[in-house]
């Protein structure tokens, strides 16, 4: 057996990327390889760079698994590794709840095609890195969906911490700037926060990457300046272990999200021993952590126990390996499920089309003609 890991990144350097497709999937190979399992990140560029590292392999042992991180490859390059590499079973694995999915018409569109693959093959299924989504597309589409969740790797135990008792709060609410990240509510419990321990702020924001947010950090610079007691300390992006030193340097972070899947910045916090409050989306943290999303005053409150709590990092990361019990026993699942057996005989065109009420997508795709009666795609 050996798993591949696929997730596009322009910049190709597995062992440093800052891009959260490449964090999450380095972190599922950790995990596999802490396992006993064969397992690999690939950043790719392209369906053709998947396509001939996937020929190259074949002479070192080829990838029984490949999981496509996000759905970004075309059908059509999906149905012809299918057929090119018939032993090899593929994933394309949605990195995202609806919520953020709105912002990608695209993605939509590549999830109903996979679900037609996945009819008219037996090496590929659609999966979803969360219960939430998966249950959806089953019941929405009447198609199975696997459910391949983020897992995070635990290097070693996080270092016990004293809570906050005085001098400057640095309190962080890390991530892309976007408006379902909910960062003015999070800044504005942060404030409160400050207010009602009579401290000086230091309010960190990730800068440099504004995902359709518009105008969200100068609401958030109105919000704070010309205040003597408050800094907002704009960080730039960074490489994942530069960030993890900065998420060590916090108090308490805040993720009040209103949709998410996983959600890394609260993982990272719970390995360097930094508690989060978070909403109800992130539904794998401990449940004293979750504040209601659109009430500032509310996650001030939650905010304010954690930070004087001795139990808060430990409660964390218990949750935090708990998820990844889970999480690894759906990988298992997925890894060790047997393959249908495939029908023998010449191969034909078949085309699949998107459902009757929907236009064809036109896909064509080369796959043994006996896996089709002649009215299935009609």
């Amino acid at each position: 057996m050996k798993l591949v890991l696929a997730y596009k990144n322009f910049a190709a350097n597995r062992a440093v990327s800052h891009i959260g497709l490449g964090v999450t999937a380095l972190n599922a190979v950790k995990t596999m390889r802490g396992a006993g399992i064969n397992a690999d990140v690939w950043p790719i560029i392209s369906a053709s760079d998947l396509r001939a590292r996937l020929r190259s392999s074949l002479q070192s042992g080829a990838a029984t698994h490949v999981v496509v991180s996000a759905p970004w490859i075309s059908t059509q390059d999906l149905a012809q590794m299918c057929a090119e590499f018939p032993d090899t079973r593929f994933a394309v694995n949605c990195h995202s709840n609806l919520g953020f999915l709105q912002a990608d018409p695209n993605a939509l569109r590549l999830v109903r095609e996979g679900l037609e693959l996945s009819r008219a093959t037996w090496n590929f299924r659609v999966a979803a890195n969360c219960e939430r989504l998966a249950r959806w597309v089953e019941a929405a589409y009447g198609n199975p969906c696997l459910c391949l969740p983020n897992m995070y790797h635990l290097d070693q135990p996080a270092v016990p911490r004293e809570p906050y008792r005085c001098g400057t709060l640095r309190i962080g609410a890390f991530g892309a700037t976007r408006t379902l990240k909910n960062l003015l509510t999070a800044a504005g419990a942060a404030l409160e926060i400050a207010n009602r321990r009579g401290a000086d702020l230091e309010f960190w924001i990730s800068s440099g990457r504004n995902e359709g947010a518009g105008p969200v950090l100068d609401a958030v610079r109105q919000m704070m300046s010309g205040l003597a007691h408050v800094k907002l300390v704009e960080n730039g992006w960074q490489t994942w272990p530069q960030f993890r030193q900065t998420v060590r340097h916090m108090h308490l972070l805040l993720q009040p999200s209103y949709t998410e899947s996983f959600n890394v910045v609260t993982a990272d916090g719970i390995a360097e021993g930094v508690p989060s409050v978070v909403s109800h989306a992130i539904d794998w943290a401990p449940s004293s952590w979750k504040a209601q999303v659109d009430d500032a005053e509310d996650i001030a409150r939650k905010g304010l126990k954690l930070l004087g709590s001795r139990r808060a990092a430990k409660q964390g990361l218990e949750a935090l390996k708990n998820h990844n019990r889970r999480g690894f026993a759906r990988w298992s699942r997925f890894l060790h499920e047997p393959p249908p057996p495939r029908a023998a005989g010449p191969t034909q065109t078949v085309k699949i089309e998107h459902g009757r009420s929907n236009p064809p997508f036109g896909l064509r795709a080369r796959l043994p003609g006996r896996l089709f009666s002649s009215d299935r795609h009609r």
